[in-house]
């Protein structure tokens, strides 16, 4: 049996037998932005991808359960955020979405002011959400509602900077580290793109200060 036969034989991944495994990913498109047409506009196509447009963030867990539930989009492959710095409304987030039943590829695209800076989670939708919606808000310090564990996933708790932002500087900000986090050898510990413990603050850490050269 190939690989693509074993891929559609199993239901829990897709819904293989749905008319939407008919559909072309621009039709499914359409359809998604007839369902939510005063919110929902496009699809913009480039070098063969789409993208809709989702005008109302407060909705975007709304639109994502009609992809998946109607549409057959059964995996969030990514979630990520775009920082348009001086930009008005300043956070994008992309959920790049992805069907098995049907082998479709979609992206959805929603503003966030930086006054509001939250969006809805959708980890009750697609529980890959639960780890990208915490690196979204670790690094960029958005906040999703209802999310069951929203805390910090890449740095510690406490730590007071968010690192993807575009004013956070290339070589860090200086600021205290637990002593917990080098309590033990780290792996790759010396390695060229590992931060080294010790010194006097973040900046000294910085793989790229070590060894600006590499």
């Amino acid at each position: 049996m190939s690989r693509m036969s074993r891929m559609r034989s199993q239901p829990e991944r897709g819904r293989a037998l749905s008319p939407e495994i008919r559909m072309s990913a621009k039709q499914l498109a359409k359809k998604l932005e007839q369902q939510f047409k005063e919110i929902v506009s496009g699809p913009i196509e480039f070098r063969g991808e789409l993208t809709l447009c989702v005008s109302n963030a407060s909705r975007i867990a709304e639109v994502c359960q009609f992809a998946k539930s109607e549409l057959g989009f059964d995996y969030l492959v990514d979630l990520t955020t775009i920082d348009n710095d001086d930009e008005t409304p300043r956070w994008t987030a992309v959920y790049h979405i992805y069907g098995y039943g049907h082998f479709r590829h979609l992206r959805l695209k929603t503003n966030v002011s930086e006054e509001v800076s939250e969006l809805p989670t959708v980890s009750g939708v697609w529980r890959t959400a639960n780890w990208h919606e915490r690196e979204a808000y670790d690094m960029m310090g958005i906040r999703f509602a209802g999310h069951p564990d929203l805390r910090r996933i890449l740095m510690w708790e406490g730590y007071p900077y968010f690192p993807l932002r575009k004013d956070f500087p290339l070589a860090g900000k200086p600021s205290e580290m637990p002593d917990v986090a080098f309590s033990d050898p780290a792996p790759l510990e010396g390695g060229p793109f590992v931060t080294m413990a010790g010194g006097k603050d973040s900046i000294e850490r910085e793989p790229r200060v070590r060894n600006p050269g590499g």
